[in-house]
C-alpha cells in the first residue's frame, strides 16, 4: 500500500520519469507548504482543508495532472497555449515536454480560491 510520495515514486520504473514527477511534487510542496499531502487511489494528491486541490499520476507516455473538470474548463485556453492535451478530467504532460509551472500555479491558485468554503472532497 502506498502511504507517502516516496512510496509512489518508487513505483515508477523509468528514472527520468521519476525525476520529472519528483520535481513537480517537490515544486508544489515548496510553493504551497500549507497544502496537505496524501496518497489516495494510488496517486499523490494535494488537499486544502479536506478538499481536493490537485492530483498527479503517470502512464507510459505522460504525467496526468488532475485539477478537476471545472478548473480545466476555466483554463482551457492556457492549457492549449502550453501545447498540452486534455480531457474533461486530466491534463497530459508528455515526458519530453517542459514542466508547465506557471499553468500548475494558475490551476492550484484557482482551486484554492474557488474551493475556500467548500466542505466536500470533490466538486
Amino acid at each position: 500500500m502506498l502511504e507517502t510520495f516516496e512510496d509512489f515514486l518508487e513505483t515508477m520504473g523509468e528514472p527520468d520519469h521519476k525525476d520529472k514527477m519528483e520535481a513537480i511534487l517537490n515544486w508544489v510542496q515548496e510553493n504551497y507548504p500549507k497544502l496537505e499531502t496524501r496518497i489516495a487511489w494510488n496517486q499523490p494528491m494535494f488537499v486544502d482543508h479536506g478538499t481536493f486541490i490537485m492530483g498527479f499520476s503517470h502512464s507510459k507516455n505522460h504525467i496526468a495532472m488532475s485539477p478537476e473538470g471545472k478548473a480545466i474548463k476555466e483554463y482551457a485556453t492556457h492549457i492549449e497555449e502550453a501545447g498540452l492535451s486534455y480531457t474533461d478530467n486530466i491534463i497530459r504532460i508528455k515526458w519530453g515536454d517542459p514542466i508547465p509551472y506557471n499553468l500548475i500555479k494558475m490551476l492550484i491558485d484557482y482551486n484554492i480560491e474557488d474551493k475556500q468554503n467548500y466542505t466536500k472532497f470533490w466538486r
